[in-house]
């Protein structure tokens, strides 16, 4: 159905004759008089009587002049939306966050939220290595990751974070980290939630000189923080899990060079979206 058809329809109906229909459309009336009757014919039924009065719809008219008034309006109603959807004001957006992005994601995701209430976010925790997969396969749009990041991503350096040995508070540590680290039972996250981390802490330790043993493994870091917290033993975790971790939980930075990495934003340049440069723009501002 073509939609000039509809809307000649009830503009005719709406000003009663052709003429001020005519120029309501800003087109002619041999014109607009074509376009009703090729209407007419599509619907076998005559819409309106003719005469000096103008234009009275017909019994069948006034039947289908409902009709073409809630097509025409679901299609202004659809029109509207397209237009907020591609401004980024309307939509779905998925994103991804590992432990890197523990702390920033929900700072990020409050402040895209005030800006743009009438999209819907959905935050899933997951391995950067899992967020990598998921940007390139288009299932996820950003990710709040480890860098750097694989081919075939972009990403957008947000801050930088470091390791840190969590331990309760009131237990002494000796200031040579590496030989109080050697040899004892830790906590820490499994490796299969974590890869990067587990690398990262590895790394450290190959620097530092020290082997230290697995006490328990957790499935995510804020069950390693509690069990640290309880004291059944110290963990290794990024400093930024402070914002997570309980008073009964202190935290002593390593300054070695394999102890720091940069988090940011990754997306998949050929997947473009108006949410995702509007999502960078947040999560850039509460970054530090």
């Amino acid at each position: 159905m073509d939609l000039r058809l509809l809307r000649a329809f009830v503009a005719v109906a709406r000003c009663g004759n052709f003429g001020a229909a005519a120029v309501e459309l800003a087109t002619s009336q041999p014109a607009l008089t074509k376009q009703i009757q090729q209407l007419e014919r599509r619907v076998a039924s005559t819409l309106f009587d003719r005469g000096r009065h103008g234009a009275r719809l017909t019994p069948a008219g006034e039947l289908l002049l409902p009709d073409a008034l809630d097509v025409l309006q679901r299609v202004e109603a659809f029109e509207r939306r397209a237009a907020q959807v591609a401004l980024g004001v309307e939509g779905a957006l998925t994103i991804g966050f590992g432990m890197s992005g523990i702390e920033l994601a929900p700072r990020a995701v409050a402040l895209f939220r005030s800006r743009y209430p009438r999209v819907e976010v959905t935050l899933d925790d997951m391995s950067s290595a899992v967020q990598y997969e998921r940007l390139l396969a288009g299932s996820l749009q950003v990710g709040l990751v480890r860098l750097p990041v694989p081919p075939g991503l972009k990403h957008l350096r947000l801050q930088q974070d470091r390791l840190a040995l969590a331990v309760p508070v009131g237990e002494v540590v000796s200031r040579s980290l590496a030989t109080w680290l050697d040899g004892r039972p830790l906590v820490r996250l499994a490796p299969e939630r974590g890869p990067g981390l587990t690398a990262q802490i590895t790394a450290l330790y190959a620097e530092l000189g020290c082997r230290p043993l697995v006490l328990q493994e957790a499935a995510d870091l804020q069950t390693v923080l509690a069990l640290v917290a309880a004291g059944v033993g110290p963990a290794v975790v990024p400093a930024t899990a402070v914002s997570t971790a309980s008073e009964a939980v202190r935290f002593i930075q390593f300054h070695n060079d394999a102890a720091t990495w940069w988090t940011g934003a990754a997306w998949n340049p050929a997947i473009p979206s108006p949410l995702v440069s509007h999502f960078l723009t947040a999560a850039s501002q509460v970054a530090f």
